[in-house]
């Protein structure tokens, strides 16, 4: 069964291990990725104006341009971009007024947006039609003794309407988790924002985030933390580098893709260019568990 998947933009460039391992993990569960046809950026991010049509285009351009192909649904893999896409189709469909606008920005007056795709995360195909002990018997490789800690951050959980789980306690990362023979271990800031775009304008503002987060983890007895946002991935992996040199007492922490402990579980081997796109390298402790 081939799933038609929505990459995104960082996923072809500084979240390429993202993709390739959700590739490779996706093609051992014999459910390969198929990448949809001539997508665009999805926005980044949700506009919070009720006004700002402009930043929908991005989004529901990609929408039109799926139901154009035939396809049902979209796979996505970045928790930012299910995120925008899922909220702009709403709101969009919710006013026929902002439609209209829309599809004129885009020269559509001939080609209607009906609305009929339908927008999933990796993680929820996971659980929704595989199940958590039917996935456990595809892992080859367990990960056993390998402590980790899920980190949801905003865009999986918030607003309560678009959460893939719980939105105040999930447990759908821990799930996968135990699936794949990891000890899941839950931590008190796994729902609070990594800083976000404040990489940008408040550095500092980041590298706070990063030592709270991580120390959270680590005091519950977490080796390594796994996401699904590229961007809070360079927050909480790249933003390392700076905590360090700022905290002296802070201890550094490999952070992972969700899809990179999948393809290793599935039986897939570590690429090294993986490695080259974390900053903490991870592949001391992969090799001390015995999985590389």
């Amino acid at each position: 069964m081939q799933l038609p998947y929505y990459p995104g933009c960082t996923l072809k460039n500084h979240a390429k291990h993202f993709e390739d391992s959700a590739i490779a993990a996706m093609e051992r569960l014999d459910m390969p990725l198929v990448e949809m046809e001539d997508w665009v950026c999805c926005g980044t991010v949700f506009s919070m104006s009720s006004d700002d049509l402009m930043l929908q285009v991005a989004s529901i351009r990609n929408l039109v341009r799926a139901e154009h192909q035939n396809l049902s649904e979209l796979i996505v893999l970045c928790s930012m971009c299910y995120n925008t896409l899922r909220r702009a189709s709403d709101f969009i469909l919710s006013d026929p007024e902002n439609l209209d606008k829309v599809r004129k920005f885009m020269y559509l007056e001939e080609k209607p947006f009906d609305g009929t795709v339908e927008i999933l995360h990796l993680l929820s195909v996971l659980r929704d039609r595989i199940g958590w002990e039917e996935l456990g018997r595809k892992v080859v490789r367990p990960l056993a003794n390998l402590k980790v800690g899920g980190y949801y951050g905003c865009l999986l959980v918030r607003p309560e309407k678009y959460a893939i789980d719980d939105f105040e306690a999930p447990t759908i990362i821990e799930d996968l988790l135990g699936a794949l023979g990891a000890t899941a271990s839950p931590y008190p800031y796994r729902l609070e924002c990594c800083g976000a775009y404040q990489t940008v304008t408040n550095k500092d503002v980041t590298v706070q985030r990063t030592y709270e987060l991580l120390n959270s983890a680590r005091n519950a007895g977490c080796e390594a933390i796994v996401t699904s946002c590229p961007l809070c991935a360079f927050n909480l992996d790249q933003r390392q580098r700076e905590t360090i040199e700022q905290f002296p007492d802070f201890d550094p922490m490999p952070v992972f893709y969700f899809t990179e402990l999948m393809a290793l579980a599935f039986g897939a081997n570590w690429d090294p260019e993986w490695t080259k796109l974390h900053f903490v390298n991870p592949e001391p402790i992969l090799r001390d568990k015995g999985l590389i």
